[in-house]
């Protein structure tokens, strides 16, 4: 089949531009692989290919006049010394001796390589935010600049690439036909990647958001703004894997950031760990994150906020493994029906409480937060309903930590028309405000907090959702969470290395429970004892 004109490499291109003597040494049929040309004062030219190999082209030394030949063909060098040649995906990066002159060039060639992204298309039309993380070289830029087509032209949403260097789209004033109908927003210097981020947002209505190389604060903040503002954001960052990018104090915030907290004597014992740990802090900038282990391996984390938990937590969590070369069913998942990661073990959880809980008036539809683990505020909250607050004078990152650390079924609006509570500073209790007016005459109730405290805001928050109330739920709650911790722990512990462990006895419906999960990390357990002191024996070793 004769290659698309639209997405050929445009090599003649980049070569029309070398010195002749490098120029007549090319030999095209070679070159199918090839990443790279470099060219440095007094040395040998270079050919680098894509599988480490580096062929030298014998045609005497690089000498001034051959860089000069070629940057007098480019556009002039931005401030982070790279160029390019218009409609075409190369790039030529600058190496300066201290007087600025230019000694030495690193010719890129830019390909547009389709297929890529199939392995992983179901991920990309869910409208979820995606971070691809991996090494330089292993093809994060030419994901991006494949995904930008297939949402822009075949999802028809509005899509906007910000392209610092004019890494994804090519040189020029008109984007590179690679990525289709997507409309490219050009970067002047790095350092106002953050900037042109926010300004995509504000002025040109986008769906989604695609950027290259997160790489400081500024700009991972910015993404979160992005985020928040529900636009989808394709992006990759600065890191080979989600571990190390939750330990980046720059840019974990991308997975929701990290905090050490201090746990009370009870909840230390009950965890088996120290007093002082860390956990997320917030919720993560992005849904998805992949891990690219090599151009035809890719682990894909379904999950983030599950990820970072699970890791912070040290429990073993296994990525699903795509290859490039394969393909997949598209994930199920429909708008109102919960998602489908753990799906095994929710079923579990979902006819284990059909007895935990036999006391309620009423069937109770599972809430979707359970797919990830117990959380009894979560429960109950999802039994009453959702509740809708509105803040005044109050501060709303504080809220949404509470929020997320009780795992309340809470939405803040900004409308007080919707909101089911009102939460207001004390200060404004008796100033006659407008806003406390209106909740009066929509007969909402209100609550007031003292200081704008953690301790405080949570205290508020559950008396105006009544949780204390709902103590009653726990017992054999608590129960099942713990004995799902244990068998977490003895997981991990068996996947280090370990040998048979013996877990502390449990009735029938939660040993059922931990059969589940010890399935779903490919290890074997069986029920051994009688009685009162029945109990999971997981099997470890060869």
């Amino acid at each position: 089949m004769q290659t698309n004109l639209q997405f050929q490499s445009d090599l003649d291109r980049l070569v029309a531009i070398l010195p002749p003597k490098v120029k007549q040494h090319l030999d095209y049929e070679k070159m199918d692989d090839v990443i790279e040309i470099v060219l440095d004062i007094g040395r040998i030219p270079e050919i680098r290919h894509a599988n480490g190999q580096i062929e030298y082209i014998e045609c005497g030394l690089v000498d001034d006049d051959d860089i000069v030949h070629i940057t007098s063909h480019v556009q002039e060098f931005t401030s982070d010394n790279r160029s390019g040649i218009p409609g075409t995906l190369h790039r030529i990066s600058a190496i300066r001796n201290r007087q600025g002159k230019v000694v030495g060039l690193t010719c890129r060639i830019g390909r547009v390589v389709t297929g890529t992204i199939a392995c992983i298309k179901d991920f990309c039309t869910l409208g979820k935010s995606i971070l691809f993380l991996g090494p330089p070289g292993v093809g994060k830029t030419t994901k991006l600049r494949e995904i930008s087509r297939l949402v822009a032209d075949e999802l028809k949403k509005r899509v906007i690439v910000v392209d610092t260097s004019n890494e994804i789209a090519g040189d020029g004033d008109t984007p590179h036909p690679a990525i289709g109908h997507a409309r490219r927003m050009q970067v002047r210097q790095p350092e106002f990647q953050k900037d042109i981020m926010i300004e995509a947002v504000e002025n040109h209505t986008p769906e989604v958001i695609v950027v290259d190389e997160i790489g400081t604060e500024e700009e991972a903040q910015a993404a979160r703004t992005i985020a928040e503002r529900g636009v989808m954001l394709i992006a990759t960052a600065h890191g080979n894997t989600l571990e190390n990018l939750i330990k980046n104090p720059t840019l974990s915030d991308l997975v929701g950031g990290i905090q050490s907290v201090t746990l009370g004597d009870d909840e230390a014992r009950r965890r088996s760990c120290q007093k002082t740990v860390l956990e997320r802090e917030k919720q993560p900038t992005f849904d998805i994150v992949i891990e690219i282990l090599d151009r035809n391996t890719l682990a894909v984390y379904k999950n983030t906020s599950e990820a970072v938990d699970y890791i912070l937590r040290g429990w073993p969590i296994r990525p699903e493994i795509r290859k490039v070369d394969k393909t997949y069913q598209p994930v199920k998942e429909e708008v109102q029906a919960p998602k489908e990661e753990s799906k095994s073990i929710l079923d579990q959880i979902n006819r284990l409480e059909q007895k935990v809980f036999p006391s309620l008036e009423k069937p109770v539809e599972k809430p979707e937060s359970l797919k990830f683990g117990f959380s009894r505020e979560k429960y109950v909250e999802e039994v009453k309903g959702l509740k809708k607050v509105y803040l005044y004078a109050v501060s709303r990152s504080i809220v949404e930590k509470v929020i997320e650390r009780l795992n309340l079924n809470v939405e803040l609006t900004r409308n007080i028309e919707e909101a089911d509570i009102v939460i207001a500073h004390k200060n404004f209790a008796k100033g006659g405000a407008k806003i406390l007016s209106i909740a009066n005459d929509f007969r909402i109730r209100t609550f007031f907090i003292k200081t704008n405290s953690m301790p405080q805001i949570q205290k508020v928050l559950k008396d105006a959702l009544d949780i204390e109330a709902a103590e009653t739920l726990t017992g054999y709650y608590d129960e099942a969470e713990k004995a799902l911790e244990e068998a977490k722990a003895a997981i991990n512990k068996i996947l280090e290395g370990a040998d048979n462990i013996e877990l502390a006895p449990q009735n029938q419906q939660i040993r059922k429970l931990q059969h589940e999960l010890v399935e779903q990390h490919n290890l074997t357990s069986k029920s051994v004892g009688e009685g009162d002191e029945r109990h999971l024996r997981i099997v470890g070793g060869n």
